[in-house]
C-alpha cells in the first residue's frame, strides 16, 4: 500500500500533455455549462495525481490505456517531481475555484481561477511548457 501513494519518476510526458488537454476541456466545460460538479471532478483529478500519479486519475488512465495505445504515441520520459508540484498547484487552484463557487457564491471569481487553470494546462498541452515545472 505504501508504494500505491508514490509519484512515479520519471513519468511519461505524453500522458502529462494529454491529461492537461483533458483539464482544459473539463475547466472550459465547467465555465461554459456553469456546472460545479465539473469543478469537483477537476479537483478530484488533481488530488489523485498529486497523491498517486496516474493510478487514481481518470484522465491519466484514459490517456495511458486508451489514447496512447490507440494512436501509438511515444513514451517521453520527464522528471516526475516537477509534474507532482504542478498537480499540487492544480489542487490549490481547483479547490479555490470550488470554494469560491459553492461556498462563497462568487461564480465570476471561480471562473477566473478556472481561467488560470485553462491557461496553464493549455500551455502544457499545446506547447509542452509546464509553468509549475518552471517555478
Amino acid at each position: 500500500m505504501k508504494d500505491f501513494f508514490t509519484f512515479p519518476n520519471p513519468i511519461n510526458g505524453t500522458v502529462a500533455r494529454l491529461v492537461a488537454g483533458g483539464v482544459v476541456i473539463l475547466a472550459a466545460l465547467a465555465i461554459w455549462l456553469d456546472q460545479p460538479w465539473l469543478i469537483v471532478t477537476l479537483s478530484y483529478g488533481f488530488v489523485a495525481r498529486t497523491l498517486a500519479g496516474p493510478r487514481l486519475s481518470p484522465l491519466a488512465l484514459v490517456a495511458l490505456r486508451v489514447v496512447i495505445p490507440l494512436f501509438r504515441l511515444p513514451y517521453n520520459p520527464v522528471p516526475g517531481p516537477p509534474k507532482r508540484f504542478s498537480a499540487a498547484i492544480g489542487v490549490v487552484l481547483s479547490l479555490s475555484a470550488l470554494g469560491l463557487y459553492s461556498v462563497a457564491g462568487m461564480h465570476g471569481a471561480a471562473f477566473g481561477v478556472l481561467g488560470v487553470i485553462i491557461l496553464a494546462a493549455g500551455m502544457e498541452s499545446l506547447l509542452g511548457y509546464c509553468i509549475g515545472c518552471r517555478i
